[in-house]
């Protein structure tokens, strides 16, 4: 499929790289391991984040900081933002037991504490119109696919699967079309979506032309890019990333 023949183009935009400091204000489970959080401040004044897929890294001091060097020096990890005003910024975390930093700090880190935020650098956003949509991904896409799901017009055709471990980890999500579940069980991460990926047809592409979004841990790169070549989707015209990479916590995905 041509660039010249395509109903819309995936840009690139840069933003103004920003560090800002900020407090837990609120938190809510949506899910056994999933938790929605609330972070508040007068430094997210002018807060940009335009495309769906946006990466803005979260740091975690263990004591107050003095400078951006010195926040920059504490543990990190990135993360979606989900939505934001003026002076608050809501991010949803999975929780998969107590490793790592971020996850322990969301599910159980005191209302008040202090955490940074960096970026996000840039954005992709897309240009046009596509006629079909795509949306694939773990628990650690949900807020990308939140956001892409805003995007698709009610009289576009989709489809959106979510691998999750069993029907008590399904979480509400708005969306134009129903989202299809893909339970894993105790499988490894990403295995459940891999195969249903894997069993999608030239039939079951949405349209001629559609956006395509996969992310989830990266063993999905191989069966998301098999699935782009199968549909006929040019790379360029798709997202397909490792959000998350098993046994490796500075993992970062690729933006």
């Amino acid at each position: 499929m041509s660039d010249v023949k395509s109903r819309f183009r995936l840009e690139r935009q840069p933003l103004d790289l920003r560090f800002r400091t900020v407090t837990l204000t609120a938190r809510e489970w949506i899910a056994p391991d999933y938790v929605r959080v609330r972070l508040s401040g007068s430094d997210l004044a002018g807060f940009d984040s335009r495309g769906s897929d946006d990466h803005m890294r979260l740091f975690f001091p263990e004591s107050s900081t003095q400078s951006v060097d010195e926040l920059r020096a504490s543990p990190s990890r990135e993360y979606t933002p989900l939505s934001w005003g003026e002076d608050w910024l809501d991010v949803e975390f999975a929780v998969h037991g107590d490793a790592g930093v971020a996850a322990p700090w969301a599910a159980g880190a005191p209302l008040g504490s202090t955490v940074g935020v960096g970026g996000p650098r840039g954005s992709m956003v897309i240009a046009g119109d596509p006629d079909g949509w795509l949306l694939a991904g773990d628990e650690t896409a949900i807020p990308a696919i939140r956001r892409f799901a805003t995007l698709i017009p009610a009289d576009t055709r989709a489809r959106i699967l979510i691998e999750v471990r069993g029907a008590e980890h399904e979480v509400a999500i708005e969306a134009p079309v129903a989202v299809e579940w893909v339970r894993r069980g105790d499988a490894p991460a990403g295995s459940a979506l891999s195969t249903a990926l894997s069993e999608l047809t030239v039939d079951d592409r949405p349209g001629t032309d559609p956006f395509v979004f996969i992310a989830a841990e990266s063993s999905i790169m191989k069966p998301g890019r098999a699935l782009l070549e199968r549909w006929g989707v040019d790379a360029d015209h798709a997202v397909v990333k490792g959000y998350w990479k098993r046994d490796e916590a500075e993992y970062h995905a690729p933006h």
